[in-house]
Protein backbone atom coordinates (compact mmCIF):
# COMPACT_ATOMS: atom_id res chain seq x y z
CA UNK A 1 0.00 0.00 0.00
CA UNK A 2 1.60 3.14 -0.71
CA UNK A 3 2.11 5.60 1.89
CA UNK A 4 0.40 9.29 1.34
CA UNK A 5 3.20 11.90 3.25
CA UNK A 6 0.56 14.51 3.43
CA UNK A 7 -1.37 13.41 5.73
CA UNK A 8 -0.51 15.06 9.32
CA UNK A 9 1.13 12.35 11.53
CA UNK A 10 -2.24 13.36 14.30
CA UNK A 11 -4.76 12.13 12.25
CA UNK A 12 -3.05 9.32 11.38
CA UNK A 13 -2.76 8.65 15.43
CA UNK A 14 -6.22 9.74 15.92
CA UNK A 15 -7.31 6.97 13.49
CA UNK A 16 -5.40 4.60 15.63
CA UNK A 17 -6.52 5.37 18.73
CA UNK A 18 -10.44 5.10 17.05
CA UNK A 19 -9.39 1.27 16.40
CA UNK A 20 -8.20 0.64 19.74
CA UNK A 21 -11.36 2.10 21.57
CA UNK A 22 -13.42 0.06 18.88
CA UNK A 23 -11.48 -2.96 19.66
CA UNK A 24 -13.53 -4.05 22.83
CA UNK A 25 -16.56 -3.37 21.48
CA UNK A 26 -15.83 -5.51 18.16
CA UNK A 27 -14.97 -8.62 20.85
CA UNK A 28 -18.07 -7.80 22.59
CA UNK A 29 -20.26 -8.57 19.13
CA UNK A 30 -18.44 -10.83 17.76
CA UNK A 31 -20.84 -14.03 16.84
CA UNK A 32 -24.09 -12.13 18.16
CA UNK A 33 -26.80 -11.50 16.00
CA UNK A 34 -27.96 -7.69 15.30
CA UNK A 35 -30.56 -6.74 13.87
CA UNK A 36 -31.04 -3.65 12.23
CA UNK A 37 -34.31 -1.64 10.71
CA UNK A 38 -33.43 0.26 7.45
CA UNK A 39 -35.54 2.53 6.25
CA UNK A 40 -36.79 6.51 5.57
CA UNK A 41 -36.76 8.49 2.74
CA UNK A 42 -32.79 8.23 2.77
CA UNK A 43 -32.81 4.74 1.13
CA UNK A 44 -33.60 5.99 -1.88
CA UNK A 45 -30.36 8.78 -1.97
CA UNK A 46 -27.21 6.00 -3.28
CA UNK A 47 -24.33 7.84 -1.00
CA UNK A 48 -26.89 6.95 2.66
CA UNK A 49 -27.34 3.34 0.61
CA UNK A 50 -24.00 2.82 0.05
CA UNK A 51 -22.67 4.42 3.87
CA UNK A 52 -25.22 1.63 5.50
CA UNK A 53 -23.72 -1.18 3.45
CA UNK A 54 -20.40 -0.39 4.51
CA UNK A 55 -21.59 -0.49 8.06
CA UNK A 56 -22.99 -3.65 7.52
CA UNK A 57 -20.20 -5.37 6.00
CA UNK A 58 -17.92 -4.41 8.55
CA UNK A 59 -20.36 -6.02 11.26
CA UNK A 60 -19.44 -9.28 8.88
CA UNK A 61 -16.57 -8.60 8.78
CA UNK A 62 -15.54 -8.55 12.50
CA UNK A 63 -17.74 -11.18 12.96
CA UNK A 64 -21.12 -9.90 14.27
CA UNK A 65 -24.01 -11.68 12.72
CA UNK A 66 -26.11 -8.97 11.47
CA UNK A 67 -30.29 -9.25 10.02
CA UNK A 68 -31.06 -6.18 8.36
CA UNK A 69 -34.85 -5.26 8.03
CA UNK A 70 -36.17 -2.89 5.79
CA UNK A 71 -38.98 -0.67 4.80
CA UNK A 72 -39.71 0.90 1.66
CA UNK A 73 -43.07 3.58 2.42
CA UNK A 74 -42.16 6.23 0.08
CA UNK A 75 -41.19 4.05 -2.71
CA UNK A 76 -44.28 2.58 -2.62
CA UNK A 77 -46.14 5.37 -2.47
CA UNK A 78 -44.24 6.30 -5.29
CA UNK A 79 -44.76 3.01 -7.28
CA UNK A 80 -48.54 3.36 -6.30
CA UNK A 81 -48.72 6.68 -8.05
CA UNK A 82 -46.73 5.57 -11.44
CA UNK A 83 -49.44 3.10 -11.79
CA UNK A 84 -52.17 5.61 -10.55
CA UNK A 85 -53.71 3.59 -7.46
CA UNK A 86 -54.71 5.49 -5.10
CA UNK A 87 -53.70 5.76 -1.45
CA UNK A 88 -55.56 5.43 1.51
CA UNK A 89 -54.61 5.30 4.74
CA UNK A 90 -56.47 5.67 8.17
CA UNK A 91 -54.69 5.74 11.56
CA UNK A 92 -50.91 5.85 9.88
CA UNK A 93 -51.68 2.51 8.14
CA UNK A 94 -52.13 2.25 4.17
CA UNK A 95 -55.30 0.81 3.29
CA UNK A 96 -54.05 -2.49 1.63
CA UNK A 97 -56.57 -3.64 -1.28
CA UNK A 98 -55.46 -6.77 -3.88
CA UNK A 99 -54.08 -4.25 -6.32
CA UNK A 100 -52.01 -2.81 -3.44
CA UNK A 101 -50.73 -5.58 -1.70
CA UNK A 102 -49.40 -6.93 -5.34
CA UNK A 103 -47.58 -3.81 -5.61
CA UNK A 104 -46.27 -3.42 -2.27
CA UNK A 105 -44.65 -6.57 -2.53
CA UNK A 106 -43.40 -6.31 -6.22
CA UNK A 107 -41.44 -3.56 -4.64
CA UNK A 108 -40.12 -4.03 -0.62
CA UNK A 109 -39.23 -8.18 -2.16
CA UNK A 110 -38.32 -6.77 -5.60
CA UNK A 111 -36.12 -3.67 -6.45
CA UNK A 112 -35.69 -2.60 -2.61
CA UNK A 113 -34.48 -5.93 -1.28
CA UNK A 114 -32.11 -6.57 -4.46
CA UNK A 115 -30.67 -2.88 -4.60
CA UNK A 116 -29.62 -3.49 -0.71
CA UNK A 117 -28.48 -7.04 -1.43
CA UNK A 118 -26.31 -5.46 -4.31
CA UNK A 119 -25.17 -2.41 -2.27
CA UNK A 120 -24.01 -4.85 0.56
CA UNK A 121 -22.04 -7.33 -2.04
CA UNK A 122 -20.16 -3.96 -3.63
CA UNK A 123 -19.39 -3.15 0.38
CA UNK A 124 -17.68 -6.81 0.48
CA UNK A 125 -20.05 -8.91 2.15
CA UNK A 126 -22.44 -11.65 1.11
CA UNK A 127 -25.98 -11.26 1.45
CA UNK A 128 -29.60 -12.88 0.80
CA UNK A 129 -32.65 -11.44 0.11
CA UNK A 130 -35.29 -12.88 1.29
CA UNK A 131 -39.54 -11.99 2.29
CA UNK A 132 -40.65 -12.71 5.23
CA UNK A 133 -42.79 -15.10 3.20
CA UNK A 134 -40.05 -17.45 2.11
CA UNK A 135 -39.78 -20.46 4.65
CA UNK A 136 -42.44 -19.05 6.41
CA UNK A 137 -40.55 -17.08 8.40
CA UNK A 138 -43.39 -14.61 8.94
CA UNK A 139 -46.74 -16.04 9.93
CA UNK A 140 -48.87 -12.86 9.68
CA UNK A 141 -52.38 -12.22 11.10
CA UNK A 142 -55.02 -9.61 9.87
CA UNK A 143 -54.40 -6.14 11.55
CA UNK A 144 -57.05 -4.21 12.29
CA UNK A 145 -57.10 0.26 12.20
CA UNK A 146 -58.86 1.37 15.30
CA UNK A 147 -58.99 4.90 15.07
CA UNK A 148 -61.43 6.77 18.05
CA UNK A 149 -64.33 8.44 16.84
CA UNK A 150 -64.90 12.28 16.98
CA UNK A 151 -66.32 13.27 20.13
CA UNK A 152 -66.24 9.26 21.67
CA UNK A 153 -63.98 6.93 23.54
CA UNK A 154 -65.11 4.60 21.70
CA UNK A 155 -62.76 2.13 19.36
CA UNK A 156 -64.36 1.22 15.78
CA UNK A 157 -62.21 -1.65 14.02
CA UNK A 158 -62.07 -0.83 10.45
CA UNK A 159 -60.66 -3.13 7.57
CA UNK A 160 -57.86 -1.72 6.16
CA UNK A 161 -57.52 -4.81 3.69
CA UNK A 162 -54.02 -7.27 3.64
CA UNK A 163 -52.47 -5.12 6.31
CA UNK A 164 -51.07 -7.79 8.78
CA UNK A 165 -48.66 -8.22 11.98
CA UNK A 166 -46.13 -10.90 12.74
CA UNK A 167 -48.28 -14.10 14.63
CA UNK A 168 -45.23 -16.40 14.55
CA UNK A 169 -41.71 -16.30 13.50
CA UNK A 170 -39.86 -19.20 12.30
CA UNK A 171 -36.23 -18.37 12.44
CA UNK A 172 -34.72 -21.41 10.34
CA UNK A 173 -34.05 -19.77 7.05
CA UNK A 174 -32.28 -17.02 9.06
CA UNK A 175 -30.06 -19.19 11.55
CA UNK A 176 -28.73 -21.29 8.25
CA UNK A 177 -27.97 -18.03 6.38
CA UNK A 178 -26.21 -17.10 9.56
CA UNK A 179 -24.13 -20.65 9.39
CA UNK A 180 -22.98 -19.94 6.26
CA UNK A 181 -21.79 -16.26 6.78
CA UNK A 182 -24.38 -14.97 4.71
CA UNK A 183 -26.11 -11.57 5.66
CA UNK A 184 -30.40 -11.97 5.58
CA UNK A 185 -31.73 -8.86 3.95
CA UNK A 186 -35.76 -9.57 4.78
CA UNK A 187 -38.82 -7.78 3.25
CA UNK A 188 -41.32 -7.20 5.84
CA UNK A 189 -44.13 -9.10 3.73
CA UNK A 190 -45.95 -12.30 5.46
CA UNK A 191 -47.91 -15.30 4.52
CA UNK A 192 -51.67 -15.42 6.67
CA UNK A 193 -52.38 -18.55 8.04
CA UNK A 194 -55.39 -18.20 5.04
CA UNK A 195 -53.02 -17.70 2.58
CA UNK A 196 -53.00 -14.33 2.00
CA UNK A 197 -49.76 -12.34 1.49
CA UNK A 198 -50.07 -9.20 4.48
CA UNK A 199 -47.76 -5.98 4.36
CA UNK A 200 -45.89 -5.84 7.82
CA UNK A 201 -44.77 -2.35 9.66
CA UNK A 202 -41.06 -2.90 8.80
CA UNK A 203 -40.58 -1.86 12.76
CA UNK A 204 -43.09 -4.53 14.04
CA UNK A 205 -41.07 -7.23 11.88
CA UNK A 206 -37.94 -6.03 13.31
CA UNK A 207 -38.72 -6.29 16.71
CA UNK A 208 -40.10 -9.65 16.46
CA UNK A 209 -37.65 -11.31 14.25
CA UNK A 210 -35.04 -9.89 17.16
CA UNK A 211 -37.43 -11.37 19.82
CA UNK A 212 -37.39 -14.73 18.22
CA UNK A 213 -33.69 -14.41 17.92
CA UNK A 214 -32.88 -13.32 21.18
CA UNK A 215 -30.48 -11.02 19.25
CA UNK A 216 -27.97 -8.55 21.52
CA UNK A 217 -29.15 -5.68 19.93
CA UNK A 218 -32.08 -4.05 17.93
CA UNK A 219 -30.89 -1.02 16.48
CA UNK A 220 -33.78 1.23 14.72
CA UNK A 221 -32.87 3.19 12.46
CA UNK A 222 -34.73 6.45 12.03
CA UNK A 223 -35.45 9.87 11.06
CA UNK A 224 -34.99 11.47 14.54
CA UNK A 225 -32.39 11.28 17.40
CA UNK A 226 -33.95 9.10 19.54
CA UNK A 227 -36.82 9.12 22.60
CA UNK A 228 -36.95 13.23 23.77
CA UNK A 229 -37.69 14.29 26.70
CA UNK A 230 -40.28 17.29 27.10
CA UNK A 231 -37.55 20.06 27.31
CA UNK A 232 -36.52 18.30 23.59
CA UNK A 233 -33.29 16.91 25.19
CA UNK A 234 -32.46 13.66 24.17
CA UNK A 235 -32.78 10.43 26.75
CA UNK A 236 -30.05 8.25 26.45
CA UNK A 237 -30.90 5.00 28.40
CA UNK A 238 -34.32 3.83 29.89
CA UNK A 239 -35.69 0.69 31.19
CA UNK A 240 -38.55 -0.81 29.98
CA UNK A 241 -40.72 0.65 32.68
CA UNK A 242 -39.61 3.78 32.55
CA UNK A 243 -40.42 3.64 28.53
CA UNK A 244 -43.81 2.63 29.69
CA UNK A 245 -44.02 5.70 32.02
CA UNK A 246 -43.30 7.87 29.07
CA UNK A 247 -45.95 6.18 26.74
CA UNK A 248 -48.47 7.17 29.88
CA UNK A 249 -47.78 10.66 31.00
CA UNK A 250 -47.55 11.65 26.91
CA UNK A 251 -43.50 12.74 26.95
CA UNK A 252 -43.64 10.01 24.11
CA UNK A 253 -46.05 10.98 22.03
CA UNK A 254 -47.18 10.36 17.88
CA UNK A 255 -45.27 8.18 15.84
CA UNK A 256 -42.40 7.98 18.39
CA UNK A 257 -45.30 5.53 20.69
CA UNK A 258 -44.95 2.35 17.71
CA UNK A 259 -41.39 3.02 17.87
CA UNK A 260 -41.36 2.84 21.51
CA UNK A 261 -43.64 -0.33 22.10
CA UNK A 262 -41.80 -1.95 19.42
CA UNK A 263 -38.51 -1.77 21.22
CA UNK A 264 -40.29 -2.79 24.60
CA UNK A 265 -41.92 -5.79 23.26
CA UNK A 266 -38.50 -6.73 21.62
CA UNK A 267 -36.99 -7.14 25.19
CA UNK A 268 -39.74 -8.64 26.47
CA UNK A 269 -39.32 -11.05 23.90
CA UNK A 270 -35.91 -12.10 24.24
CA UNK A 271 -33.67 -9.49 22.92
CA UNK A 272 -30.86 -8.42 24.80
CA UNK A 273 -31.38 -3.84 24.45
CA UNK A 274 -33.17 -2.25 22.06
CA UNK A 275 -32.18 1.68 20.46
CA UNK A 276 -33.78 4.26 18.62
CA UNK A 277 -31.73 6.25 16.99
CA UNK A 278 -30.96 8.38 14.17
CA UNK A 279 -29.74 6.67 11.09
CA UNK A 280 -29.43 9.79 9.07
CA UNK A 281 -25.33 10.84 9.98
CA UNK A 282 -22.72 8.48 8.08
CA UNK A 283 -21.80 5.58 10.22
CA UNK A 284 -23.76 5.88 12.99
CA UNK A 285 -24.27 2.06 13.52
CA UNK A 286 -21.07 2.33 14.01
CA UNK A 287 -20.73 5.24 16.03
CA UNK A 288 -23.82 3.36 18.58
CA UNK A 289 -21.78 -0.30 18.56
CA UNK A 290 -18.40 0.31 18.90
CA UNK A 291 -17.78 3.64 21.39
CA UNK A 292 -18.59 4.52 24.46
CA UNK A 293 -20.71 7.33 23.55
CA UNK A 294 -23.25 5.54 21.50
CA UNK A 295 -26.54 6.94 19.63
CA UNK A 296 -29.76 7.29 20.30
CA UNK A 297 -31.74 6.13 23.08
CA UNK A 298 -30.83 2.47 24.46
CA UNK A 299 -34.39 0.67 25.84
CA UNK A 300 -33.56 -2.31 27.92
CA UNK A 301 -35.07 -4.39 30.79
CA UNK A 302 -35.81 -3.34 34.33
Amino acid sequence: MDKNPDIPAEHILAKAGMLIEALPFMRRYSDKTIVVKFGGHAMGEPDYVSAFAADIALLDQVGARPVVVHGGGPQIGEMLRKLQIESNFVDGLRVTDEATISVVEMVLAGGINKALVAAIATAGARAVGISGKDANLITARKLLAQPKARDSAIEEAIDIGFVGEPSKIDTEVLDALSQRDLIPVVAPVGRGEDGMTYNINADTAAGAIAAALGATRMLMLTDVAGVLDKSGKLITELSVSEAESLIRDGTVSGGMIPKVETCIQAVLGGAEAAVIMDGRAPHSLLVELFTEHGMGTFIKAD
